[in-house]
């Protein structure tokens, strides 16, 4: 390394020059990468595959026609509260455990319950079943965006790669409903237990899949395991090999690991001013408490949004519009297609935009939607013309909640938490996640049926709520890595990252933001 690089500028020189060839890091990753589309895949398809058959006579046959407003939201919500209470469990259980087998115990939850759910005949038995499901759910959930961020070797990949298995989960929605569709032009017990029982398949090869696959490299070197995370890191970088068991000492794999020893000892020496009334009033000088409040408010906002009413209650909502059972299911399976548009759309964008930039547009342009639609639906007096602008702004809503809302707050979250809590992040905000979807799939589909159009006011004031807290509360974290990142939030004059800049000279950033040494490149 020359005098005067850093560690993140000497990596860049070295993928300009071809002595690291990306082409060989994305190929070392690929089984990696895949792996984890397929957890979320699996999460989008839990997510979806009820919301089409829940409605149908064989389904309510085989649960015995049960009767209440609450019953088939409860059926529908108690996965999504067992996820709310295991992000809470994985404070104390995450670190030990670690990424991979905390992915992997969650996809074995999620065949378990997957099988039952399928050979349920009774709402005690399906709800059961859910509940484990929504245990290996939330298992999976706290622990893939941390899996993706922590094995990344470069700040950019960050973004698309999160944003990659993002798209991946609204694929598995997309797909539930397209599977929903077919099968319930049946009119027997296989046209809703095929579907459910497809998740389980899908688990499967996710358990096989990340079975194989090693923990990351910063949860090794925190737990003292140096020759697991060595090899990983090596492995990420391109540089083991797989035959003689060696890999190469390569200066770029040594820089990323003197950055992330540097990080695990700044947050060793800050862990004694942490505490849990931190989490409310935070004076640590990373602040580490404000940081996890941002990750829980803004996947909270995010399901407030009203995105699992429509994922649940589609093809009901399409109904209440004035359309036929039949268009009503084809549609719910098209504009969730286009909501997984969206979320491909974000790849490309999240590092060129920013994550802050496309939250906060998007939620400008969902309240905007959402708006259209509440006034197309409180009209007296529908016409055709109201019915098809309502479902064709629904489109115009998912594909921007699909662009802005899906990765960008799942990366953000474990993104800006300090290593040691990354966990401790994650959760939170998927435990925001998870209790606001509980909330919203229940108490929306009551509301759904006992006030109608009016329950989409709640969205359209939360998505306003988004534009805000973006703007006030969420700086940009694009291009940065994440030991950089605590130069965001922290507030004491502390040695965090040297920062590089264009014309070859560094900067020696403090978590006060000063300048303490500018040193030249030779």
């Amino acid at each position: 390394m020359a005098p005067g690089q850093t560690p993140s500028l000497a990596y860049e020189n070295q993928l300009l020059s071809g002595m690291i060839d990306r082409r060989v890091i994305a190929l070392r990753r690929l089984p990696y990468t895949d792996e984890l589309i397929q957890s979320f895949l699996i999460e989008g398809y839990q997510a979806g595959v009820l919301g089409g058959v829940q409605g149908t006579k064989p389904y309510l046959d085989a649960l015995k026609n049960p009767t209440g407003s609450e019953i088939i939201p409860m059926i529908a919500s108690s996965y999504t509260l067992a996820a709310a209470v295991m992000s809470l469990i994985v404070v104390v259980i995450g670190m030990p455990l670690g990424r991979q087998k905390s992915i992997l115990i969650g996809s074995i939850l999620i065949i378990f319950g997957g099988v039952i759910q399928a050979t349920s005949y009774s709402v005690p038995q399906i709800i059961v079943a859910r509940v484990i499901c929504g245990f290996g759910i939330g298992l999976i959930t706290c622990n893939v965006p941390m899996y993706m961020s922590e094995m990344s070797v470069h700040a950019k990949e960050r973004g698309p790669e999160v944003a990659i298995n993002c798209a991946g989960l609204l694929a598995g929605v997309a797909l539930s409903y397209w599977v929903d569709f077919g099968f319930t032009q049946m009119s027997n017990q296989i046209s809703w237990r095929f579907p459910i029982a497809l998740q389980s398949a899908f688990a499967t090869i996710s358990a096989l899949g990340i079975f194989f696959c090693p923990d990351t490299p910063r949860w090794y070197y925190a737990r003292g395991r140096l020759e697991e995370g060595d090899r990983t890191l090596a492995r990420l970088h391109g540089v083991y090999d797989q035959q003689r068991q060696e890999y190469d000492d390569h200066f770029a794999m040594q820089a990323m690991k003197r950055e992330i020893f540097q990080s695990i000892q700044i947050e060793s020496e800050q862990e004694n001013h942490l505490s849990w009334i931190s989490l409310i009033w935070d004076n640590t000088p990373l602040r580490v408490g404000r940081r996890i409040r941002i990750s829980f408010m803004i996947l909270s906002i995010q399901q407030m949004m009203g995105i699992d009413i429509l994922v649940y209650y589609m093809t009901l909502i399409f109904s209440q519009v004035g359309l036929s059972t039949f268009l009503s299911s084809l549609l719910a399976a098209i504009s969730l297609t286009i909501q997984f548009g969206g979320a491909l759309t974000c790849v490309p964008t999240i590092e060129r935009l920013g994550r802050r930039t496309i939250m906060m547009w998007t939620a400008v342009g969902q309240t905007i939607c959402m708006l259209v639609f509440v006034t197309m639906n409180g009209l007296p007096h529908k016409s055709l013309a109201t019915q098809w602008t309502a479902v064709s702004i629904m489109f115009f809503y998912l594909f921007m909640y699909g662009w802005g809302w899906v990765a960008c707050p799942w990366l953000y979250g474990p993104e800006i938490a300090p290593l040691k809590y990354r966990h401790v992040g994650a959760a939170a905000g998927l435990f925001g996640e998870w209790l606001f979807t509980f909330i919203t799939v229940f108490a929306g589909g009551i509301g759904i049926t006992n006030v109608g159009w009016k329950i989409w006011i709640w969205p359209l004031i939360f998505n306003a709520i988004g534009v805000a807290f973006v703007y006030f509360m969420c700086p940009e974290t694009t291009g940065k890595t994440l030991e950089e990142i605590d130069t965001l939030f922290a507030k004491e004059p502390a040695l965090v990252a040297r920062i590089p800049h264009e014309d070859g000279d560094e900067k020696i950033i403090t978590t006060s933001h000063q300048e303490i040494e500018t040193a030249p490149s030779a």
